[in-house]
C-alpha cells in the first residue's frame, strides 16, 4: 500500500504518493498537480567515479507527446533529443539543488523527471521541480534539502501565484523563485520592465510560499524519510594544504592570482604546479590530488583578497566595471551586426531578418505557444578561451545562454502588426572571461537597432557576484564579475533590463541560499551598472533604432484582404499563390485574418506582386481599366488573364474598331493587353473590350 501526501497549493491540489511506482530507485515520487503528473526519481552509484575532481550530477527532465494527446511530429514518431524546452527545465532544477549535495561527494547521482500527463493550468515544470527535491529528499542519497520552488506572474499589478496558462499569457512576470528553510537559493525570471522594487517583493512572495511547501515536504520526511548513506570523502586534507604553503607561501599565490591578463594568471598557476609538483614528487597519494588541491588554494587565496582585504584580482575597485567597447556596422551585407566588449569578454552578434513564414515551429508540451517569431542563438567556440576541442554543436550551457538573452529582450520588440519580420539574433563568444551572456544581451540589443528592428528601448545586462564569510553579515558584493571571481565565487546574479525596469533575472550560486539584504543590494548594483552600460557605452555606438531595414535585408510590403478572398489568393493546391510567386521573386505569407505580407528585396518585384493579389481580390466593375496577358485564342474571341487563376474574355467584335475576321489576325498568344470592363452581359458574364479602352 503505498502513502498519499496532499496539500492546497494556489488553488489547487499537490498530491505526494510514495512507494506507488519505481521502488527501486533511491528515492522516487509520483507527482500530480491538478491533472498534471510527473514521475520524479533520485538514484545514486554505490561507488565514486574515479578520476574526477567534481561532483557528478545529471538531471533529465524528459517530455513525453503523449502527455498532451499527441503523436511526435515529422517521419519519426518517436520522442528525439530533448527540446530547448526540456534543456531549460533540467538547468532550472539542477541549479538551486547542485550546491545542497556535499562538495566532496563523487557518487554519480542522476535525477530522472518524466512528464506524463499534462494539465495546463499547472505547470509540469515546477512539478518537476518539486517532485526532484522530495525525491532527493526522501532518498538515503546526502542531500541538506528540503527545498521548494514557486512561480509568480503580475496580473494588472497583482502577484498570482503558479499561474495559470490564461494569466501568464496576459503576465507582465514569468518568475520562479527556490528556497530553503531559511534563504533565497535560486531565481529566474523574465520581466516586462518590471521595477527593482517589484521584483524584490515578487522573490520574497514566492520565498513565503516556499515555506509553506517546505513544511508540507517535512511531513513526508518524517514518515517516508531514509537515513542518509556514508560516503567516501574527496576533501583535500588539511596536511596537504598546510605543506603546501611551505613551499608555495599565500604572498606567493596571492602574486600569481593578482593579475588582470586571464593568460597571464594561467602561466604563473603553471609554474605554481610545477613547484608544487617537484616538491611532492615522492608522495604520490598527494600528487593524485594536487590539481583538486591547487585550486582549492587558488579559491583560499581570491575569496580572501576579496572579502578580508577588498583586493579583486585584477586591481579593479568593488563594483568597478572592466573597460567597455561598443561598436555597430562591422559585418558587412548582414542585416544587422554589433560588437560589445567587456575586457577579456567579447560578443559579436548578428541579426537577421526574414518573413514571418520562418518563425520557429514548435513541438512540445506547451499547447499555447506554436510559433516562435524572435530566436537567440548563442555560440561558445573553444578558441574564445584559449583551448582547443572539437565543436560538437549547442551544450544545455550554450541553450541555456541563448535563452536568457532572447528572455531579455522580447520585451522591447515591436509587435507583429508593427514590425511583421521573423527575428534572429546570434551571439559569437570571440573572447569569454566573465559573463558572456549578459554581454549577449548588450551586443543583441545593439544589433537589432542597427537592423532597423524598432525596439522600444535599449537593454543592457550585467552581472554580480559575492563572497561570504562564516555570518550572514559578512559578505561583498561585486559587480562585473569575471571568471576566476565566478569560479572562486559564491554568486553568479545576471540581471538585464532597460532604464524603465528588468527585463530578466539568472541567479546562480554556490552557497546554502541568499538574504534578502544581498538580493536588494545586488539588484541596486546590476541597476546602476546597467544604466552606465547604455548611456555611456552602447548609446554612443547607436543610441535609437534605424528609421529602415538595411540594403540587404528584405523588405516588406503589408495589404489586407477579404478572409473569404484567401482561398482566390492560394488557388487550388496553392497554384495560384505559387504562381505569383514564381512570377515577381517574393515570400507572400497569408494569415487566417486576411493579412498578407509580400516579402522580397526588389521593390518591382514586390509592387507587381501587390496588384496581382489586387486584382485577384478585387470584383470586376464596369469602366475598370486592367492589364492582362492573352492566354487562349478561339474562334469568338481571345481569354485574357489578368493575374494567376483571374481572367476574362474579349469578344472577337471588342478587339479592334476594325472588322476582325480572325482573331489571330491581331492578337498573338503572350500578347499583353489592356481592356476596360463593359459589365455584365445578358447571361450575368462579365464582358471586356479592347476597343473601348480610350473611351
Amino acid at each position: 500500500m503505498y502513502k498519499k501526501f496532499e496539500m492546497e497549493l494556489a488553488g489547487r491540489t499537490l498530491r505526494v504518493d510514495v512507494d506507488r511506482v519505481a521502488k527501486q530507485a533511491n528515492g522516487a515520487v509520483l507527482m500530480h498537480y491538478g491533472d498534471t503528473t510527473v514521475l520524479c526519481t533520485a538514484t545514486a552509484s554505490e561507488k565514486p567515479r574515479e578520476g574526477i575532481d567534481f561532483f557528478p550530477l545529471s538531471v533529465e527532465y524528459n517530455e513525453r507527446m503523449y502527455a498532451v494527446g499527441k503523436i511526435p511530429g515529422g517521419f519519426n514518431k518517436r520522442e528525439g533529443k530533448a527540446s530547448e524546452n526540456a534543456v531549460l527545465t533540467d538547468r532550472v532544477i539542477d541549479r538551486p539543488m547542485r550546491p545542497l549535495f556535499p562538495k566532496d561527494y563523487r557518487n554519480d547521482v542522476t535525477l530522472e523527471n518524466l512528464v506524463l500527463s499534462v494539465d495546463q493550468d499547472c505547470s509540469p515544470e515546477l512539478t518537476a521541480m518539486l517532485g526532484a527535491a522530495i525525491a532527493t529528499t526522501i532518498s538515503d542519497i546526502p542531500f541538506d534539502g528540503p527545498i521548494s520552488t514557486t512561480q509568480v506572474g503580475l496580473v494588472d499589478g497583482e502577484f498570482v501565484i503558479n499561474p495559470t496558462a490564461e494569466q501568464k499569457a496576459v503576465s507582465d512576470l514569468a518568475l520562479t523563485v527556490a528556497s530553503t528553510r531559511e534563504k533565497v537559493i535560486m531565481i529566474e525570471a523574465g520581466a516586462n520592465e518590471v521595477p527593482e522594487q517589484q521584483m524584490i517583493d515578487a522573490i520574497f512572495k514566492a520565498h513565503e510560499v516556499n515555506q509553506e511547501v517546505i513544511k508540507f515536504i517535512d511531513t513526508i520526511v518524517a514518515e517516508c524519510g531514509k537515513p542518509k548513506h556514508s560516503y567516501e570523502s574527496f576533501a583535500v586534507p588539511e596536511e596537504l594544504f598546510a605543506a603546501m604553503k611551505e613551499v608555495v607561501t599565500p604572498e606567493e599565490m596571492e602574486e600569481a592570482v593578482f593579475t588582470d591578463d586571464k593568460q597571464t594568471r594561467e602561466e604563473n598557476i603553471r609554474v605554481v604546479t610545477e613547484k608544487l609538483e617537484e616538491a611532492f614528487a615522492d608522495n604520490e597519494e598527494w600528487l593524485a590530488i594536487l590539481p583538486d588541491a591547487v585550486y582549492q588554494y587558488q579559491k583560499k587565496t581570491v575569496r580572501k583578497m576579496i572579502l578580508k582585504d577588498h583586493k579583486r584580482p585584477d586591481g579593479r575597485q568593488i563594483d568597478q566595471i572592466r573597460p567597455l567597447a561598443a561598436e555597430v556596422d562591422l559585418i558587412p551585407r548582414v542585416h544587422g551586426s554589433a560588437m560589445f566588449t567587456r575586457g577579456q569578454t567579447q560578443i559579436c552578434d548578428i541579426c537577421t531578418l526574414a518573413p514571418l513564414s520562418e518563425a520557429q515551429r514548435l513541438d512540445g508540451l506547451d499547447e499555447a505557444e506554436t510559433t516562435k517569431r524572435y530566436m537567440h542563438h548563442y555560440n561558445f567556440p573553444s578558441y574564445s578561451v584559449g583551448e582547443t576541442r572539437p565543436s560538437r554543436g549547442p551544450g544545455r550551457r550554450e541553450i541555456g545562454h541563448g535563452a536568457l538573452a532572447e528572455r531579455a529582450l522580447v520585451p522591447v520588440l515591436p509587435s507583429e502588426a508593427d514590425f511583421p519580420y521573423a527575428i534572429r539574433t546570434v551571439s559569437e563568444t570571440f573572447e569569454s572571461n566573465g559573463s558572456t551572456s549578459q554581454a549577449s544581451v548588450c551586443a543583441s540589443s545593439m544589433a537589432l537597432m542597427a537592423a532597423g528592428v524598432p525596439i522600444k528601448s535599449a537593454v543592457a545586462g550585467i552581472s554580480c557576484g559575492l563572497v561570504t564569510g562564516d555570518t550572514d553579515d559578512d559578505y561583498l558584493v561585486l559587480t562585473d564579475i569575471q571568471g576566476l571571481e565566478d569560479f572562486f565565487g559564491d554568486m553568479d546574479f545576471k540581471v538585464a533590463g532597460t532604464h524603465e525596469g528588468i527585463t530578466a533575472i539568472q541567479m546562480d550560486i554556490k552557497i546554502h541560499g541568499l538574504t534578502r539584504a544581498i538580493i536588494e543590494e545586488a539588484i541596486a548594483k546590476t541597476r546602476k551598472a546597467r544604466l552606465y552600460i547604455m548611456d555611456e557605452v552602447m548609446s554612443k555606438a547607436i543610441n535609437e533604432p534605424r528609421a529602415e531595414v538595411g540594403e540587404y535585408a528584405p523588405k516588406i510590403i503589408q495589404m489586407q484582404i477579404d478572409p473569404q478572398k484567401i482561398g482566390d489568393v492560394v488557388g487550388q493546391r496553392g497554384k495560384t499563390i505559387n504562381a505569383i510567386i514564381e512570377q515577381t521573386g517574393v515570400k507572400i505569407d497569408i494569415t487566417d485574418d486576411g493579412a498578407v505580407s509580400i516579402c522580397g528585396t526588389d521593390a518591382t518585384g514586390m509592387e507587381q506582386a501587390r496588384k496581382l493579389i489586387y486584382t485577384i481580390v478585387t470584383d470586376f466593375e464596369a469602366g475598370q481599366v486592367l492589364e492582362g496577358k492573352v492566354i487562349s485564342i478561339k474562334e469568338f474571341g481571345a481569354f485574357v488573364e489578368f493575374a494567376p487563376g483571374k481572367e476574362g474574355m474579349v469578344h472577337i467584335s471588342k478587339i479592334s474598331k476594325e472588322r476582325v475576321n480572325h482573331v489571330e489576325d491581331v492578337l498573338t498568344l503572350g500578347d499583353t493587353v489592356k481592356v476596360v470592363c463593359l459589365g455584365k452581359d445578358k447571361m450575368g458574364r462579365f464582358s471586356f473590350s479592347m476597343k473601348d479602352v480610350a473611351e
